[in-house]
C-alpha cells in the first residue's frame, strides 16, 4: 500500500534513518534514567529525545509517544517484528501476502458490512499504508486526530481476530503475484534481487521479501495463518503514537482495545541462522531488455546496531551524496554514469554496502568497476579528509531536521529503528556521528571493503531492435522499490519525456464534511508581496529549524522555439552547472557544507524550484537560486557533458510501461501544437545533439525573468529576512514572459487501441483515457474531479474495490484529472495487469466505467468522498512541503492566497446532481482511447 504524498515526506529511508532525531536528542528528558512514573496498567520504561516508552503490562506491548501540538493530525504505527527473514523455502512471501490479507476484515470491521479498515480510514481522510520488508512488517493511518480513537481500534482488533478466508487469499494471490510482476519490469530491482542470493547463501536476507512466484501462488491459508498465530501478538509488536494528541487519554484508549488481547502463548520464534564467512568474491550477471549498464559491488557490513555503522554511513556520504561526491566526479562528471546510488540500510543482521552505478551508453563495465574498486584501494590507503567528514556529518545533522517535518516523517523512522532491534538508536546516533574521524572512515573501509567479502552485479542489457527502451532510476524510486506495499497510489500527472475561473462558488450547507471544513485558518499567517516583480509568499509555522522553499516560472517545455523541443530542458538543467561567478562545485559545496538543498527541473509549461534549508541558511539559499536563475554560465564543457547525461536519462525512459503507455496516449488524445502532445524521446535525444550554448543563452534572455514568477516559503522563518534576501538578490533583474493560453483540444481518434510491445515485460500497464475538456479553474472542475474521485481516487473506490479488491485482477487501477493547470487536461483511468489477465481486466474495468457513467454516483458516495477529501487535504497541510506545494498550486492558478481555507467549503459545496450532469457532460466511454504497453504482442492485443 502506498501514497505518492508520503513517499515524498519520506523520501528515502536512506537519508533519514541515521540522521533523524538529532533534535529530539537535545530536548530535555523529563525523567533520568531509573525512575518511572505511574501509569496504571503502565510501566513506564524510559524516556529519551521527547519520546516516552511504556510498555502494557498485561501483554508486553511496547507503546512509544511523542506529542507533538503543531498541527491537529497524528500517526499511529504498529510494527510487528516479523519480516521476510522469518520465512523459509516454501513460505517466502507469505509476510507480504499476509500483510495484504490484513486489510480483509474481521467479524466486526468487514467489507460485508461496510465496515472495512480500508473505507472507514479513508473516508475520514486517513493517508493510510502497510509495508513489509526484511525485518518488520508495518500498518499506518497518518490522519485527522479526531479519529484516532478508532484507528487504534480497527488496528487492535485485526491482530488477533482476522478472518483469514481462502477465497480472499485467492484473489488477493493474483494481485500480489502482480505486484511481483510490476517489480520485474525494472531489470535494476531484478539485479539487487540477484546480488543478495548470491551474497547471501545461508541467512533468509537471501530471497526479496516479495518472495518467489511459486509461493505466492501456492502458500495456503493453514500456512498463513499459522505465520499469523506465531507473530502476531502484543509482545511482538510496538506501537507508536506522534502528533497532536493527550499522552493520558491516548494511553487510556490503547488499554482499551490492546488490554483485552493476551500475549503469545508461546515464545516468539528467534531466527538465529547466521550467515557464514564468505571466502572469495562472487559475481551475478543479468542480461535483460534494456538500454543502459548497470554496475553494483557489495560489500558484507554488520548489524544496524554495530558500533561502525555510523563510519559507514559518513563514508557513504563520502561517495555518494551531492556533487562533491567521490563517485559523482569520477564517474557522473566524467560522463560515465547517469546516476549513482549507494545501498547502506542498518538492518537486524549483517546487510550490504552496495553503489549501483546507472552507466551512460557506451560506458564499459568494467572500466566503471575498477574505478569503484580503485577508489575503495584509494581510501584505504590514503583515507578521507577532514573537510569530506565535516561535510557529512552537516548534511546528517540537516536532514535530521528534515526528518522531523510531520508526525508520519518521524513515524516511519522510528519504525526502522524499531526493526533493527533499538529505538533508541535515535539518541546514540546524533553523539557517536559527530565522533567520527577520518581515521575512522579509513578504517572501516579497510575492514569491510575485501575483495573475497564482495558480490560484484551487472546489469547488460539486450537492446531490442525496434528501438530503444526505459527512465534513469532516481535513488528515491530505486529504494522506494525496496519494501513490498498494500497498494500504491499512481503520482498525480503523467510522465512526459522531462518530468515524470478564480471565483470560489459559496459554500452550502449540509453534508457529511460539515465538521471539518470549519476550524483555525490557515491562510492568516500567509504575507504576500511583490518583490521586484516576483510574487514571494511566505508562512512561518511552528517546525523547528526548517524552511521549505517551492517556486515556479513559465520557462517550460512549450517556450521552446518551434527547431527544437530540448532547448528549455537544457537551459534548466544547466543551472547547478556553474555561474559567471561560481563554478559548479563551488556552488554545490555551498549547500553540501550547510546540508541545504536546491534544485530545478522543467515541466511542459514550468521552470520548478524546489529547495531546503535549516533557519539561519535561508540567505545562503535566497543568493544562490538568484544567482543561478540570473547569471548561468552555459559553459561549452558542461553543456557536452549533460547532453551525453539527459541522453542516457531519455533512453532508460523507454524502458518503463507506464511511461511507454503515457507517452503514445498524449499523441493520440490530444492533436500536434496542444501542450499535452509531447514530441518522442527519439525526436528529443535527436534535438539534444544540436544544441549549442549560444541557444541556451538567447533562451534564457528571451524567457527567463520575475515576470509571472513565484515563489513560496514556508517553516521557521523570519518574513522581513526573507523579504530583504529577495530584495537584494533579485534586485533591476527584469524579464520574464506571463503565461501563454490555449486552445481546448479537438476530439482525435475517438474509441483507437494501440499496442505498444515491449519485450521481457511481466506486467502490461493500460491507460484508457480521453480530453477532460477542463482546466483546473473551470467551473466544473471541482464536480468532474469529485466524480472520478468516487470512481478511482483510492483504494476505498469503485475500481480498487471492485477489479482489485473482489476480481484479484490488478495490483493498482486508478481514475484521475490530469495536466489541465493552464490548458485543458486529460482525464483518465491507469492500471497494471498479467497478459494472461489483460482481457479480463479490460473487461472489468469497462464495466465499472459504464455503470459510473449510466447511473452516476450516490449521495453516500459523495459524502463520504467529501470527508476524504477535506480530511485528507487537512493531514497533508502538517509538513512544509505539503503547506509550500498546496500554496504554490493555488497561486499558479490565480487564485488569492485566502483560497487555502476556502478550498474544503467548495469541496463541501459539491452537489450530487452537478457531479453526475458533469460525468455526462464532459466525458463518454465510447470516446475513450486505450494504449497498452508490455509483452502483448499488437495482434494478441484485447480489442485487436
Amino acid at each position: 500500500m502506498d501514497n505518492t504524498n508520503m513517499n515524498k515526506t519520506m523520501n528515502s529511508l536512506q537519508s533519514k534513518i541515521f540522521p533523524a532525531l538529532l533534535i529530539l536528542a537535545l530536548l530535555p528528558t523529563a525523567l533520568a534514567a531509573g525512575e518511572t512514573e505511574s501509569i496504571e496498567g503502565y510501566k513506564k520504561v524510559r524516556e529519551l529525545g521527547g519520546i516516552e516508552e511504556y510498555l502494557l503490562e498485561k501483554n508486553g506491548l511496547t507503546v512509544l509517544l511523542m506529542e507533538d501540538h503543531s498541527a491537529p493530525v497524528a500517526t499511529f504505527m504498529v510494527t510487528y517484528l516479523v519480516g521476510s527473514r522469518n520465512e523459509v523455502t516454501g513460505t517466502t512471501g507469505a509476510t507480504h501476502v499476509l500483510e495484504h490479507l490484513m486489510f480483509k476484515g474481521t467479524e466486526k470491521f468487514n467489507k460485508d458490512d461496510g465496515t472495512d479498515p480500508t473505507r472507514l480510514l479513508q473516508n475520514v481522510g486517513a493517508l493510510i499504508n502497510a509495508t513489509t520488508w526484511y525485518d518488520r512488517t508495518n500498518y499506518y493511518a497518518n490522519l485527522p486526530i479526531d479519529h484516532l480513537e478508532m484507528t487504534i481500534e480497527i488496528e487492535a482488533d485485526r491482530m488477533r481476530n482476522l478472518l483469514l478466508l481462502d477465497e480472499e487469499r485467492q484473489s488477493e494471490m493474483t494481485v500480489v503475484r502482480n505486484e511481483f510482476e510490476r517489480g520485474e519490469n525494472d531489470p535494476v530491482r531484478s539485479l539487487l534481487k540477484e546480488i543478495y542470493q548470491a551474497a547471501f547463501v545461508a541467512h533468509p536476507y537471501h530471497h526479496s521479501t516479495i518472495g518467489w512466484r511459486s509461493d505466492i501462488e501456492k502458500v495456503s491459508i493453514e500456512k498463513l495463518r499459522e505465520f499469523y498465530d506465531t507473530f502476531y501478538w502484543p509482545n511482538n509488536a510496538t506501537v507508536s503514537v506522534i502528533g497532536d494528541f493527550q499522552k493520558e487519554e491516548v494511553l487510556k484508549t490503547i488499554m482499551r482495545y490492546y488490554g483485552a488481547i493476551p500475549s503469545s502463548p508461546h515464545p516468539i520464534p528467534v531466527m538465529y541462522t547466521e550467515e557464514p564467512e564468505q571466502r572469495g568474491p562472487r559475481r551475478v550477471t543479468l542480461k535483460r531488455n534494456g538500454q543502459l549498464g548497470v554496475v553494483s559491488i557489495a560489500h558484507k557490513i554488520p548489524e544496524g546496531r554495530h558500533e561502525d555503522t555510523f563510519a559507514l554511513s559518513v563514508l557513504e556520504r563520502i561517495l555518494s551524496s551531492g556533487k562533491n561526491s567521490r563517485f559523482y566526479k569520477l564517474l557522473v562528471d566524467k560522463g560515465l554514469a547517469v546516476n549513482v546510488f549507494l545501498w547502506n540500510f542498518p538492518f537486524h543482521d549483517p546487510g550490504l554496502f552496495a553503489p549501483f552505478i546507472f552507466m551512460t551508453p557506451g560506458a564499459s563495465h568494467e572500466s566503471v568497476e575498477n574505478i569503484i574498486l580503485e577508489e575503495y584501494e584509494n581510501i584505504i590507503a590514503n583515507g578521507v579528509t577532514k573537510e569530506e567528514v565535516d561535510r557529512a556529518v552537516s548534511q546528517i545533522q540537516a536532514d535530521t531536521a528534515y526528518a522531523r517535518d510531520g508526525s508520519f516523517s518521524i513515524a516511519s523512522v522510528l519504525n526502522e529503528t524499531i526493526a533493527m532491534g533499538d529505538w533508541t538508536f535515535y539518541i546514540r546516533y546524533p553523539e557517536e556521528v559527530a565522533k567520527v574521524t577520518p581515521e575512522d572512515v579509513q578504517r572501516v573501509a579497510e575492514t569491510y571493503l575485501v575483495t573475497d567479502h564482495s558480490t560484484t552485479g551487472y546489469f547488460i542489457p539486450v537492446i531490442p531492435g525496434g528501438g530503444p527502451q526505459g527512465h534513469a532510476t532516481t535513488q528515491e524510486e530505486f529504494s522506494a522499490g525496496k519494501e513490498t506495499l498494500y497498494f500504491r497510489t499512481e503520482g498525480t500527472t503523467e510522465k512526459t519525456a522531462f518530468t515524470t475561473a478564480a471565483k470560489s462558488r459559496k459554500a452550502k450547507p449540509g453534508g457529511s464534511a460539515a465538521s471539518q471544513v470549519n476550524g483555525p485558518s490557515y491562510s492568516a499567517g500567509i504575507v504576500q508581496k511583490s518583490l521586484n516583480g516576483i510574487d514571494v509568499i511566505s508562512m512561518k509555522t511552528s517546525v523547528r529549524d526548517v524552511v521549505t522553499l517551492q517556486g515556479s516560472l513559465p520557462a517550460g517545455d512549450l517556450s521552446n522555439p518551434p527547431h527544437n523541443f530540448a532547448i528549455a530542458d537544457l537551459t534548466g538543467n544547466m543551472l547547478d552547472k556553474g555561474t559567471k561567478k561560481t563554478g559548479k562545485f563551488e556552488l554545490a559545496e555551498k549547500l553540501e557544507q550547510v546540508g541545504a538543498s536546491l534544485s530545478f527541473s522543467v515541466g511542459p509549461h514550468l521552470l520548478n524550484i524546489s529547495g531546503q534549508c535549516l533557519k539561519k541558511d535561508l540567505p545562503l539559499l535566497v543568493d544562490l537560486l538568484a544567482e543561478q536563475l540570473r547569471e548561468p554560465a552555459f559553459d561549452p564543457e558542461e553543456l557536452e557533458k549533460l547532453k551525453k547525461l539527459r541522453t542516457g536519462e531519455l533512453k532508460q525512459l523507454l524502458e518503463d510501461p507506464d511511461y511507454r503507455a503515457s507517452d503514445a496516449l498524449g499523441r493520440l488524445v490530444f492533436p500536434e501544437g496542444h501542450p499535452n502532445h509531447q514530441p518522442s524521446v527519439e525526436r528529443v535525444i535527436e534535438d539534444l545533439e544540436s544544441v549549442t550554448v549560444e541557444n541556451l543563452r538567447k533562451f534564457h534572455k528571451s524567457i527567463y525573468g520575475p515576470k509571472s514568477m513565484i515563489l513560496v516559503a514556508v517553516g521557521d522563518l523570519d518574513t522581513s529576512v526573507l523579504h530583504a534576501t529577495l530584495g537584494d538578490a533579485f534586485k533591476n533583474w527584469g524579464g520574464g514572459k506571463k503565461v501563454p493560453s490555449y486552445e481546448r483540444a479537438s476530439k482525435q481518434n475517438s474509441g483507437d487501441k494501440e499496442m505498444v510491445y515491449m519485450a521481457d515485460k511481466p506486467s502490461v500497464s493500460v491507460r484508457l483515457a480521453m480530453a477532460s475538456g477542463l482546466r483546473k479553474t473551470d467551473p466544473d472542475y471541482l464536480d468532474l474531479m469529485m466524480g472520478t474521485y468516487i470512481l478511482g481516487g483510492n483504494f476505498a473506490a469503485r475500481l480498487m474495490q471492485t477489479v482489485r479488491d473482489d476480481e484479484g485482477l490488478t495490483y493498482g487501477i486508478r481514475s484521475r484529472l490530469s495536466n489541465d493547470l493552464y490548458s485543458d487536461g486529460l482525464w483518465g483511468i491507469s492500471a497494471t495487469f498479467a497478459p494472461k489477465l489483460l482481457e479480463k481486466g479490460l473487461a472489468s474495468t469497462h464495466r465499472q466505467l459504464n455503470r459510473w457513467y449510466e447511473e452516476g454516483v450516490s449521495e453516500e458516495e459523495l459524502n463520504a468522498k467529501k470527508t476524504t477529501l477535506i480530511g485528507s487535504y487537512k493531514v497533508r497541510l502538517a509538513t512544509t512541503g505539503g503547506l509550500a506545494g498546496r500554496i504554490l498550486s493555488f497561486a499558479q492558478m490565480g487564485y488569492p492566497v485566502t483560497y487555502l481555507d476556502q478550498y474544503p467549503k467548495d469541496l463541501e459545496a459539491i452537489q450530487l446532481e452537478s457531479v453526475n450532469t458533469a460525468i455526462k457532460r464532459y466525458l463518454n466511454p465510447e470516446d475513450m482511447i486505450t494504449v497498452m504497453a508490455g509483452s502483448v504482442e499488437p495482434e494478441e492485443a484485447p480489442g485487436e
